[in-house]
């Protein structure tokens, strides 16, 4: 599962050959969230509301470069790293 970007203590992470509809997984201390590209929404688990509000933010900003890296790694290639939220 390779990370593709990480800020303030928040790791993003996608899988290879995931099943549908396009996601990413974010991570922060012990929680772990699933968050629709598409929708940008939460899709399954649990982050705090402020780091859950960076992620989306973040997301939105970035949403062209993660549907590029979710058929990367539909495809079993490397995904790239997109910039952190800064």
């Amino acid at each position: 599962m390779p990370t593709i970007s990480a800020f303030f203590g928040i790791v993003i992470r996608m899988f290879y050959d995931e099943h549908a509809p396009p996601h990413f997984h974010a991570e922060y201390a012990e929680f772990k969230a699933v968050i629709d590209i598409n929708a940008l929404a939460l899709k399954e688990g649990h982050l705090p509301r402020r780091a859950l509000g960076l992620v989306l933010d973040w997301a939105e900003l970035h949403r062209a470069e993660l549907l590029a890296n979710w058929e990367l790694c539909r495809q079993h290639k490397e995904p790239s790293r997109i910039d952190p939220l800064q």
